[in-house]
């Protein structure tokens, strides 16, 4: 035996192999170790979470959203029940297949579906179609076997029970985009919710929006349920009541049937809205449910624009209305008395231009009263140059002119009032004198919108105090609970003395209620209605050549206004009607439609003083749908929901 290589291999080979196979233990040891400290501490809730997946579903349930309620809890926006399609993709055995087969019942591209399931996390049902229609969900349900990981979910659904009345008032609502997801400030919403997209839908989300519930299911190794481990009851909405009258928006609808433009009135003590009318309307409906890409082309693309707010998004020239606001700064500026008279033959030269009167013979010698009454082009037009055009801006802006009134309605438009410096910046040139003649009647560069016509009439019926127009009245708990409201705010004061207040409300009785005044067509016959008409020229014609009313083509017609109050010693209401492309002046066309509604608003106050408000006989001719005859009287029965408090009409500061 060699004892040397004995004592070699003793002293140096027999460590030497321990401590490399010692090594590799260790290295096993600590790459174990490192892996479980990365699943269970630095990963664990995840996996534990994944774990937990496996084992159980989540069936969300959608909550349903606040009602939308008139001045005396009347309905205007409610709820129904729709089906809706979800698939579950770890329940579907066989993904494509299942695809393909439900592809073709809810008529959706599978490649679409496809795309929405993979969106969300595979232990989530996700919505593939809304709203399908009953034949839909038969085909369904006889081929469920086929359809693994497919279910039909009841959710409620936004519906609108009066059709398109006061459609832009409501808005619409649909699915939440995934840009507004990433961009924050939609915490508790997921793809698929239903958010309010414009109108009060929009402007009241959070408190329209319900709380969403949901089902904790656990599952066996097949995806069959086994229990429910906890189930989270859905939360509805809470309800808004809005100052809207149905019974005098009913009305205005009706009176206003089949014509474009707008109509808004106004209780001239608060800033409350009463009615609002946008024409042509939008079925909202079709936004409830899913948006056939061709009707949306068939919206966006409609030549009479529907989609656009008439009553605040749309500018047009003030006309004759816009001599009140004339008249108002040539009597505090001193450049005219109420006695003031001026001589009309029917036109007025200026420069080398005549520039004409709507009465062609002319109106002979007026003073300030006829000359409003009469809505007579030539007394101001002399009173116009005598002002000039910065002066005339001034008092417009004073009237809220050029600017937005506040409602709480999104992308409303301000308008324009144009002066020396607004011409200087938007065209780089100076003002010409004979675009003050047209500026002095509501023509030139002059635009304004329905609202806030409305609001500067409001102002100078009710003394001189701007409210800012509001819809919102309060907002009462699924329980009926009153949770808050709003109360109206005072923007600023009309700047004018109590003398040219009274001379000009004055006049504007006389309008509708002396010979030869331009409205006598909204003359009521026990109240007082002040007011002014507007006859807005579309296009430029030499007067020999211009053609009147209906022989004109459509969009060449002329726009008509009437802006009004009643009654006019202590108003109530204030109303603008205007008619786009009416083809008439406005005592024409506009005033008549103002006096129906007017009327209404009376009769329904009375009606309501008396107690008989359960069932308001409104007197319109509409089309009875059942047997398609025409009733001369239709008899509304509403059915409002019961407030547990009253809500008054609120108190004002007499503080700005």
């Amino acid at each position: 035996m060699n004892l040397e290589l004995y004592s070699r291999e003793g002293i140096s080979g027999v460590p030497s192999r321990l401590f490399i196979f010692s090594t590799i233990v260790v290295i096993g040891a600590l790459i174990i170790f490192t892996r479980l400290w990365y699943l269970q501490i630095l990963h664990g809730d995840e996996y534990r979470q994944k774990s937990e997946n496996n084992r159980i579903r989540i069936r969300p349930v959608q909550a349903g959203r606040g009602m939308v309620l008139d001045r005396y809890g009347k309905v205007m926006v409610d709820n129904r029940p729709a089906f809706d399609v979800f698939m579950l993709r770890e329940d579907a055995k066989d993904f494509k297949g299942t695809i393909m087969n439900v592809s073709g019942m809810i008529k959706s591209r599978p490649e679409d579906i496809e795309a929405i399931v993979r969106r969300d996390s595979p232990f989530i049902p996700v919505r593939i179609k809304k709203d399908i229609d009953r034949d839909t969900l038969a085909m369904l349900l006889t081929n469920k076997l086929d359809l693994d990981g497919i279910t039909v979910s009841i959710e409620p659904k936004r519906s609108y029970p009066h059709g398109t009345l006061a459609s832009h008032l409501f808005g619409h609502i649909g699915e939440i985009t995934e840009k507004q997801l990433d961009g924050g400030g939609y915490e508790g919403y997921r793809m698929g919710s239903l958010i309010g997209k414009s109108g009060l839908e929009s402007k009241y989300e959070t408190y329209l929006r319900g709380v969403d519930g949901g089902k904790y299911v656990e599952v066996d190794a097949a995806g069959r349920e086994v229990s429910v481990l906890k189930e989270v009851d859905s939360y509805p909405g809470n309800n808004l009541v809005t100052t809207i009258d149905l019974e005098l928006q009913r009305v205005a609808e009706d009176a206003f049937k089949d014509k474009a433009g707008a109509v808004v009135a106004m209780d001239p003590r608060n800033g409350e809205i009463l009615a609002f009318i946008s024409s042509p309307a939008i079925n909202p409906d079709i936004f409830a449910g899913p948006l056939d890409p061709q009707e949306w082309n068939r919206l966006i693309n409609d030549p009479m624009k529907p989609m656009q707010n008439r009553a605040i998004q749309s500018q047009y020239p003030p006309g004759s209305t816009y001599k009140t606001f004339v008249a108002a700064a040539a009597l505090e500026e001193g450049v005219i008395t109420k006695d003031t008279a001026f001589h009309c033959k029917g036109g007025y030269r200026f420069g080398n231009r005549v520039y004409r009167c709507w009465k062609k013979e002319g109106h002979g010698s007026v003073s300030l009263h006829r000359a409003l009454v009469e809505s007579c082009d030539v007394y101001f037009y002399q009173v116009g140059l005598k002002l000039g055009i910065d002066r005339m801006a001034a008092y417009a802006r004073k009237f809220g002119l050029g600017e937005p009134t506040g409602i709480e309605l999104s992308d409303e438009k301000g308008g324009i009032v144009p002066d020396k410096a607004w011409r200087k910046k938007r065209f780089g040139s100076p003002w010409i004198d004979g675009e003050t003649l047209s500026c002095a009647i509501g023509q030139g560069f002059n635009l304004v919108t329905p609202l806030q016509l409305l609001s500067a009439y409001a102002a100078l019926a009710n003394g001189g105090t701007f409210y800012q127009p509001h819809l919102a009245k309060a907002i009462v708990g699924p329980d009926g609970k009153v949770l808050e409201t709003f109360q109206p705010k005072i923007k600023k004061r009309l700047d004018l003395s109590p003398e040219t207040v009274a001379l000009l409300k004055d006049a504007l009785q006389g309008v509708v209620n002396e010979p030869g005044g331009t409205a006598r067509s909204a003359r009521l016959e026990d109240i007082k209605v002040g007011g002014k008409t507007g006859t807005t020229q579309v296009v430029k014609m030499r007067a020999d050549k211009r053609v009147k009313g209906q022989d004109l083509p459509y969009w060449f017609r002329d726009h008509a206004w009437f802006a009004s109050f009643a009654p006019a010693e202590d108003p109530r209401i204030a109303l603008v009607v205007f008619i786009e492309h009416s083809g008439h002046s406005g005592g024409h066309a506009a005033a008549p439609v103002a006096g129906k509604i007017l009327k209404s608003f009376f009769d329904l106050e009375k009606q309501r003083k008396e107690g008989t408000q359960g069932e308001v006989k409104v007197e319109v001719e509409r089309e009875a749908k059942a047997e398609g005859e025409k009733k001369s009287v239709s008899t509304v029965s509403p059915s409002p929901i019961p407030l547990p408090l009253p809500i008054p009409d609120s108190p004002v500061s007499d503080s700005l």
